[in-house]
């Protein structure tokens, strides 16, 4: 079934949850983002491939170093991201996008505009976090 979103679309509590204009909007957003993280992770390839490091001075070689490991540390980052993206376009397929993992209730339309790829309702994340504090402080 193809859906065709209005441009200036944004999903309400005022709709059924998840209906299908709720979850084309999701999924279009889901791919926005991967096309993005993407596109700069071409960038960044294409600009550490042009050779190596040239500046005489050592301090701007340090420098220039520096800016390429936070550069691929980031870049990092966003390949871990892509693969929550991915998951998150997994659910829309199985259907399950939009509930929560551990309780099976919504997780929010604020939440899933805030970060689209939650797989978890604020109070299962809130008990999760603090299960984590409370092993750390074991």
């Amino acid at each position: 079934m193809l859906i065709t979103l209005a441009p200036d679309y944004i999903p309400s509590d005022d709709e059924e949850f998840m209906n299908p204009t709720q979850v084309e909007f999701f999924r279009q957003r889901l791919l926005r983002w991967r096309h993005d993280l993407l596109m700069e992770a071409n960038g960044t390839l294409a600009s550490l491939s042009e050779g190596g490091i040239l500046e005489p001075d050592i301090t701007d070689r340090a420098s220039v170093e520096t800016d390429r490991a936070l550069e691929l540390r980031t870049r990092d980052r966003a390949r871990k991201l892509i693969g929550k993206i991915d998951q998150a376009l997994a659910r829309i397929e199985a259907g399950t996008y939009g509930y929560c993992e551990e309780t099976g209730e919504p997780i929010g339309l604020k939440r899933l505009m805030a970060r689209p790829i939650a797989t978890l309702s604020i109070e299962a994340q809130e008990r999760h976090e603090r299960q984590e504090r409370i092993q750390r402080d074991d």
